[in-house]
């Protein structure tokens, strides 16, 4: 969709102490997030951008990438430096990475 526009990096290589934004409805990280992951709906970005550091590198995530790279390119655009997780929580998921959910079951991709 944004073809090689987009920073990227696979869900393996994500470094474990980078920062992470998720990008997913609430919902959805409830099902399961990344532990240590900052949660900032891509609809709300707008009014919360002032909450992502600009001193490091941000890795953005969502459900399957699609979310996360539209949110990659307007906060590269902006002058942040942020890389899109491709293949987003399904591609953390199927690579064995942590998660953990708000309910009572073993998290999941919502």
């Amino acid at each position: 969709m944004f073809g090689d526009d987009v920073p990227a990096v696979d869900a393996a290589d994500v470094p474990q102490e980078g920062y992470l934004l998720d990008v997913r409805e609430q919902e959805e990280w409830d099902a399961g997030h990344v532990p240590g992951a900052v949660h900032i709906p891509m609809g709300q970005l707008g009014d919360r951008a002032s909450e992502v550091p600009r001193d490091q590198e941000v890795f953005v995530i969502c459900r399957s990438g699609a979310r996360s790279a539209q949110v990659t390119v307007a906060l590269n655009q902006a002058g942040w430096l942020t890389r899109n997780v491709d293949g987003g929580m399904k591609r953390w998921a199927e690579v064995g990475r942590p998660m953990e959910g708000g309910g009572d079951g073993p998290p999941y991709v919502a």
